[in-house]
């Protein structure tokens, strides 16, 4: 039997990221999503994301500060580099992060 893992790659400290003009820190090495389930441990649980890049529920445009190019990923795949904007996020991010102040309406994860 093995201990459990964490859901965190390892980290050492926090970057300060932007969401929709709200500023956060969170674990470095990580991927956005991973770091946003940070934020919002258990709506971010229970939101319709299969991780892998099937599901396309974790998209996201973002750039990485004044001047540079705005792109769109996928959250699941994306590491986070202190100082970056998430500009737009599906409805799903959206209502799985209502709670920090980030939601509009829609149906988002239960």
């Amino acid at each position: 039997m093995s201990a459990p893992s964490t859901l965190y790659r390892p980290f050492t400290h926090l970057v300060r990221i932007t969401v929709r003009g709200k500023q956060f820190e969170v674990p470095e090495n990580n991927t956005l999503l991973r770091c946003l389930q940070y934020l919002a441990p258990d709506d971010v649980s229970y939101g319709r994301f299969c991780w892998n890049e099937e599901c396309q529920y974790c998209r996201v445009t973002f750039d990485l500060g004044e001047g540079t190019p705005e792109r769109a990923a996928l959250s699941c795949k994306l590491m986070v580099q202190e100082g970056m904007r998430v500009k737009e996020v599906t409805t799903e991010i959206r209502y799985c992060l209502r709670n920090l102040g980030l939601e509009e309406k829609g149906r988002g994860c239960p």
